[in-house]
């Protein structure tokens, strides 16, 4: 019963919360994440800790499903190769640099420093679609943003794996890696296609009867991610790829009133578990402090916005190049599929600043295994979590204030008004 109050005082909050952000027009993440620490340290609150299996299983695949649902696929065609620059190239580059900064300030071991860069690699598709709603950014930019999230976190986690082995002995060969990692994602794009074309023969017998057909959408994001799971490729892009294939299944099969409640039921679904998210986030930081010595608290803090401040830069530049790349292309070429790539200096930065960790970056960093497979606790386990709990707490608080003022200094322009191509 005390675990009931606590999950139902928690949706309350998360509510009132969210409409007041409206009132404030702040960001409702920012105030989730403050609220989720002030609760943590109220005196007699129980200890909640985010449970990795329940991150992956139950709050990961509806919110990409959604995601993918909604993404613009011509827009995601267009800037496709931004997208995969941000997906793949910037996680890999920015577990590399996590993992100098870890080995040369920190002291931390080399296995041990890649697990870190790995944890924090991938930028978070809810902290990205939740703080730049509303703020009138071009389509273009949204998409962008949108469809990284939806593909690092594959990244990230293949990353991840790979690191976590290495600390527990295993030896690393690029070439071995890189073909998992290709079968990884193929199988997840394989996976994905032929549970989008399952649902598709469902809902084509279940379109006369709404309730049902909705309900199958829900149904499938979280059976194709375990299934994926369990047949050891990418549940990420496998969810990711049916819901794409789904968005083009409703607008064949589902008739205006069933679209209607289709999307008022998914808005209702993503807005709670969001909401629950950027609150768990919070109340994880009173949790995390007890778990290392009160000497280490502020070097690690100090460490953690470092951190935060190189992830930025990483981003920034890469984007930066991305951009002077796809100009080039576009001078050599003059054909119109380039000239959509085009990236403003106005969007470079803002796509630089928006790149904040969230719930995959935590969950990761809490399935940490205890021990190693010889029976040794896992080395700076606790630091790690810490550190993680830290940069995301950082990234979201600071770059979720201050991108609005961001956007609002830049003066952008939404959609509607012709933007100037990046000329130099």
């Amino acid at each position: 019963m005390e675990n009931y109050s606590i999950v139902m005082l928690i949706l309350g909050v998360m509510m009132a919360l969210s409409a007041f952000a409206d009132k404030l027009k702040k960001p409702y993440p920012v105030l989730l994440v403050t609220a989720g620490i002030a609760l943590g340290f109220v005196p007699g609150m129980p200890q909640i800790t985010i449970s990795p299996e329940i991150v992956f299983l139950i709050f990961l695949p509806p919110m990409l499903y959604d995601a993918a649902c909604n993404i613009s696929i011509q827009e995601f065609k267009n800037n496709g190769k931004t997208i995969n620059t941000l997906a793949f190239t910037v996680v890999f580059i920015t577990t590399g640099g996590i993992a100098l900064l870890a080995h040369y300030l920190m002291g931390m071991a080399w296995p041990l420093a890649f697990v870190l860069g790995a944890v924090l690699s991938a930028t978070d598709a809810v902290a990205a679609t939740s703080i730049t709603k509303g703020l009138g950014l071009n389509h273009k930019t949204l998409t962008i943003l949108e469809g990284e999230s939806l593909i690092n976190d594959a990244s990230g986690l293949i990353a991840y794996r790979f690191a976590v082995a290495a600390v527990a002995g295993s030896t690393f060969i690029w070439y071995k890696a890189g073909w998992q990692f290709i079968l990884l994602i193929a199988g997840g794009v394989l996976l994905g296609g032929l549970a989008g074309k399952l649902l598709q023969f469902i809902l084509h017998h279940t379109r006369q009867n709404g309730i049902v057909a909705i309900s199958f959408t829900l149904l499938f994001p979280f059976v194709t991610y375990s299934l994926a799971e369990d047949l050891h490729v990418s549940g990420v892009i496998a969810v990711v790829v049916l819901g794409i294939f789904t968005a083009r299944l409703t607008s064949m099969y589902f008739p205006a009133s069933t679209k209607a409640q289709s999307k008022a039921f998914w808005d209702i679904i993503v807005f709670i578990l969001n909401g629950l998210v950027f609150i768990l986030i919070g109340l994880e930081f009173p949790y995390v402090i007890h778990n290392v010595k009160s000497i280490q608290i502020l070097p690690l803090i100090g460490y953690s916005f470092l951190i935060v401040f190189v992830t930025i830069a990483i981003r920034v530049v890469r984007i930066f190049l991305e951009s002077r790349r796809h100009y080039l292309t576009f001078r050599k070429t003059g054909t119109d599929k380039h000239k959509k790539a085009l990236l403003d200096w106005k969007t470079c930065l803002i796509l630089g600043w928006s790149g904040m960790r969230g719930i995959v970056s935590l969950a990761t960093a809490l399935a940490l295994p205890e021990k190693l497979d010889n029976g040794q606790p896992f080395p700076q386990r606790d630091t790690i979590i810490f550190i993680a709990v830290l940069v995301v707490v950082i990234s979201l608080l600071m770059q979720g204030l201050t991108l609005p003022i961001l956007v609002k200094l830049l003066k952008v322009k939404p959609d509607g008004h012709k933007q100037k191509a990046l000329v130099s």
